[in-house]
C-alpha cells in the first residue's frame, strides 16, 4: 500500500503547535490596509488557532 501524500497547500498554511493545536494565518492582511481600523489590524496580528471541529481533517491533510 503506498503512503498517503500530504496536501501541500495545507502544509504551507498550517503548523502544529507543541500542545497539539493547529496555528493558522489571518485573512485580509496583504494590502490596502488603510481602510481597516487600527484595532482590526492589531487583532489580526494576534496568533490564531483553528476550530476543534476542523482539527482532525487538517491533521490528516498535513500528516
Amino acid at each position: 500500500m503506498p503512503k498517503m501524500k500530504s496536501v501541500k497547500g495545507a502544509v504551507k498554511r498550517f503548523k502544529v503547535k507543541k500542545n497539539g493545536s493547529i496555528k493558522r494565518g489571518t485573512a485580509f492582511r496583504s494590502h490596502i490596509l488603510t481602510k481597516q481600523d487600527a484595532s482590526t489590524r492589531s487583532k489580526q496580528n494576534a496568533p490564531k488557532t483553528i476550530a476543534k471541529a476542523d482539527a482532525k481533517n487538517i491533521k490528516a491533510m498535513i500528516n
